[in-house]
């Protein structure tokens, strides 16, 4: 009578009644308290480098597409906004400046907090181009900003 009832089950659910215990279960685990670590793998960086002689469009490019693909979708949409509305207006040293403020830190989130003022920003870092990023996050005229802005802009004649 017991076989009939194992019987019944689905394939699947049987062959995890009998070798659920012989397998290891994989998935994510998140931090744990008894979590040693030994299993994260940490991938270098390579080292951010000023591009001394790459010209100013190919700069604000490269620049732009840089701020629209970050590892944060916070960042996408606070870095590729504050992009649109500065990038063309940017001097040869702030292009500089921003490209080591967005390329130089390993993670995405010291420069949302520091774009925020949730954490101070180190010396290194605290720049006229970090002010205007700074400045641009207040979002003192209440903008709805949701996404990215479209690429049209691009292509529209300058005024």
């Amino acid at each position: 009578m017991a076989v009939a009832r194992f019987c019944s089950l689905p394939r699947w659910a049987l062959c995890r009644l009998v070798l659920g215990p012989l397998c290891l279960r994989r998935g994510y685990r998140g931090d744990s308290p008894t979590d040693s670590g030994k299993d994260v793998l940490e991938i270098p960086l390579p080292p951010w480098q000023e591009r001394p002689d790459e010209p100013l469009q190919t700069k604000r490019a490269r620049l732009l597409y840089e701020s629209r693909k970050r590892g944060m979708l916070e960042n996408c949409i606070l870095l590729s906004l504050f992009a649109k509305e500065n990038l063309n207006r940017m001097s040869e040293r702030q292009l500089n400046l921003y490209d080591r403020l967005i390329n130089e830190p390993s993670n995405d989130w010291d420069i949302y907090y520091w774009a925020t003022e949730a954490k101070p920003t180190p010396a290194e870092f605290d720049t006229d181009v970090m002010a205007m990023l700074r400045e641009f996050a207040k979002n003192k005229k209440r903008e709805q900003r949701l996404r990215q802005p479209d690429l049209e802009y691009l292509f529209e004649p300058r005024r």
